[in-house]
């Protein structure tokens, strides 16, 4: 069985540790606007703010730090990033214990938070480049793939009873320990690290924070599956707050009806995030991403059908669930070709600019979907989203295209250098 592959002790701590803080995560999954609603009754323009200027405020923090990290060890950086995020979540309990607690202090935390996710990220997928063997890579990636689902199922209902019964911050408090967990659960993974070397002058240049997107941009399969992540992930995530405002205010759903619509469908991550070895294996890494690549890209147009009443519900139930299933399976099979074409000197730039990019693309149409339902209405967006959504497939590499070679770098042996077609994904 492909999926049940043993991946030895330090994966076991790394994965665990994935987990707390993604568990965690779901718990406080929309803690910082609600507690600007309850709390400190904010206005809709400051939620959206917070929303959106928090973490792009923390991309344009984590856009140096890619350099910096490329060169050092990953793990102690994996570390402190954990306590970083620990620290951060941790003061908005003490201030609101306080009764100093500010709309000013939320931004700052969220751009924080923002800019140690990306940071910790980039980082984190280097390291795992290094713990586990590459015919590996697609089994881990699926792995926390599952845990990624698992916990949007699970955490925000769990959190907003939790909310309910405890208060406001208590969300906020269960997210700032399972950084602290998920650090100590780094810590505990041991063993020797070496240190990356560098060639070149020492200093950060220009040319070291632009390096990431040079290389997406100039490997044909990353440029592809790049610019079709930036329109689909952007797409989707702007239609879920115009979608809650058409179920919720416009059709008269009940929260809970709400949260049963986002949260059940997630059982499909579960399903395809498990699937994804066994597809690849079967059908070829290549075949996988542009058959699942376009199967995440149709159904987001059928969001505009819903209406009231349970068989609108079901519509959207459904369609995310569809739609969860696409991505659950393509997301670890191109996290994989991610990592297998990119040089190890590189790892971290690269999902750094992935990562700011499609923060910078998912807050920009986010800005501008809320200025369209405003002006027309909240199908109207859903429409639109759901049209860009189905030209994405048009972006997904094409034959020899999604093959280009990963750019020869020092220390590179020219038989590691996979290519779409004889690697196996993720």
């Amino acid at each position: 069985m492909v999926g049940g592959r043993d991946l030895g002790r330090r994966f076991g701590w790394l994965w665990g540790s994935y987990a707390v803080s993604a568990y965690g995560s779901g718990l406080g999954f929309g803690a910082l606007p609600l507690i600007a609603v309850l709390v400190l009754d904010a206005s809709v323009l400051q939620v959206s703010v917070l929303s959106a200027v928090g973490p792009a405020v923390g991309a344009l923090i984590a856009l140096p730090l890619g350099p910096w990290v490329e060169f050092r060890r990953k793990r102690p950086v994996m570390i402190a990033m954990d306590f970083t995020r620990f620290a951060a979540m941790l003061t908005i309990p003490v201030a609101y214990a306080t009764g100093r607690l500010s709309f000013a202090q939320l931004l700052i935390v969220a751009a924080v938070v923002a800019a140690a996710k990306i940071v910790f990220g980039a980082a984190s997928g280097a390291y795992l480049k290094s713990l586990v063997r590459r015919e590996d890579l697609l089994v881990a990636n699926a792995r926390f793939e599952s845990t990624t689902w698992s916990s949007i199922a699970i955490g925000p209902p769990l959190g907003g009873a939790a909310i309910g019964l405890f208060g406001p911050v208590i969300t906020v408090v269960a997210d700032a320990l399972s950084y602290l967990l998920s650090a100590l659960g780094v810590m505990a993974i041991g063993g020797g690290e070496q240190a990356p070397e560098r060639s070149g002058k020492p200093g950060l240049r220009a040319a070291d924070v632009l390096e990431g997107w040079r290389h997406l941009l100039t490997h044909r399969g990353l440029r592809a599956l790049y610019l079709n992540q930036l329109l689909v992930s952007g797409s989707i995530m702007a239609t879920e707050p115009v979608l809650a405002v058409l179920m919720l205010r416009d059709l008269g759903f009940a929260p809970w009806q709400y949260a049963l619509a986002f949260a059940a469908p997630c059982v499909g991550g579960l399903i395809g995030s498990r699937l994804a070895p066994r597809v690849v294996a079967r059908y070829g890494q290549q075949r996988v991403l542009q058959l699942f690549g376009a199967f995440r890209a149709v159904w987001l147009i059928g969001l505009a059908l819903v209406h009231p009443g349970v068989s609108g519900l079901a519509i959207v139930i459904l369609i995310e669930l569809a739609i969860i299933v696409g991505m659950s399976l393509y997301n670890p099979v191109l996290a994989t070709y991610r990592l297998e074409n990119t040089p190890d000197d590189l790892v971290t730039r690269t999902l750094s600019a992935w990562s700011i990019g499609s923060g910078v693309t998912i807050a920009a149409l986010g800005a501008l979907s809320g200025l369209l339902a405003s002006l027309t209405g909240p199908r109207t967006v859903l429409v639109v989203a759901g049209l860009l959504v189905l030209l994405s497939p048009l972006l997904l590499p094409q034959g020899r295209d999604a093959s280009g070679p990963v750019s020869p770098r020092s220390g590179d042996s020219p038989t590691a250098r996979p290519t779409l077609g004889s690697a196996r994904r993720t």
